[in-house]
């Protein structure tokens, strides 16, 4: 029998280029921009969790100055392997682009467009951080034109079969993530889903299925630690039994704290839960 992979990688992994065609603030805490290019027709969406690396200019480097008869000025890598990071580091700090993890939060067909370019359209949520995070501060800056470029990396969400409820949680860093996953969910989905946020706007709308309970967590404070909130509640929830699948991400010690506990204290196998840390509370934000 083969084994099960553990995460879903894309049939076709290549560098896309793409640009900047709006962006809005959809709540306190949330910026989206949205991308479009003739190169994203060869774009396959994935639904769920779907994450990408997105290149971007370094702070105060112009996406269009020089991009004149077609020149571009961000400069990528050329392997999609994992030579990749190779050739990335290999430039030099004055032409090297940020790089950033970021997942799939809406994708349309040219048909579907709502910018009326007649391109496929991207959108990407970003959390707010002003200008204390490279990719914060382009996100609130971002004009239409401004080059990006994207190396699909797939999901990391992939259910275990034999799952009869799942586990779902995360902070802000990871609601597109999970606001994806029950976008795409089937309907006999049934969840216990935990999502904390800064500020009770912060809550999108999202149809789920009957068998999903949906937890907004609102902090108190907006200043306070995040994770700790989505933590404590996990730890002392009524949760389902049977065998389960749990996917959490968003900063790194609700990550592993929350598999530690499920692991330790509830006894769930290590093989059924999928935990990223997105980021680390005390670094530079995303």
């Amino acid at each position: 029998m083969a084994k099960r992979s553990k995460f879903v990688k894309p049939e076709d992994r290549h560098i896309t280029r793409a640009r900047v065609l709006g962006s809005k603030q959809v709540s306190p805490n949330f910026i989206r921009v949205t991308i479009g290019g003739e190169e994203l027709r060869s774009f396959t969406p994935m639904g769920f969790d779907q994450w990408f690396r997105m290149f971007i200019p370094q702070a105060g480097a112009s996406a269009a100055r020089g991009n004149v008869a077609g020149q571009t000025t961000l400069r990528v890598p050329s392997a999609t392997s994992n030579l990749w990071y190779a050739q990335y580091l290999a430039m030099s700090k004055s032409t090297r682009p940020v790089v950033r993890n970021y997942t799939v939060r809406g994708f349309r067909g040219a048909d579907e467009a709502v910018f009326g370019e007649n391109i496929p359209e991207l959108d990407i949520d970003f959390v707010s951080h002003g200008d204390t995070g490279p990719a914060s501060a382009w996100a609130g800056s971002a004009t239409p034109g401004d080059e990006v470029a994207l190396l699909d990396e797939g999901l990391i969400y992939n259910p275990t079969p034999e799952a009869q409820w799942q586990l779902l949680v995360g902070d802000e860093s990871a609601l597109p993530a999970i606001m994806g996953i029950l976008d795409s969910a089937p309907a006999d989905l049934r969840a216990e889903v935990f999502v904390e946020i800064p500020h009770a706007e912060d809550a999108q709308q999202v149809t789920t299925p009957e068998g999903v309970n949906l937890h907004w967590l609102v902090r108190s404070d907006p200043h306070d630690r995040p994770g700790v909130l989505a933590l404590e509640t996990v730890r002392e929830a009524e949760l389902p039994t049977g065998p389960s699948y749990t996917f959490v991400a968003g900063e790194s010690d609700l990550s592993t704290g929350l598999r530690r506990h499920l692991v330790n204290d509830r006894k769930v196998p290590k093989s059924d839960i999928a935990f990223t840390g997105y980021w680390r509370h005390g670094k530079a934000a995303p």
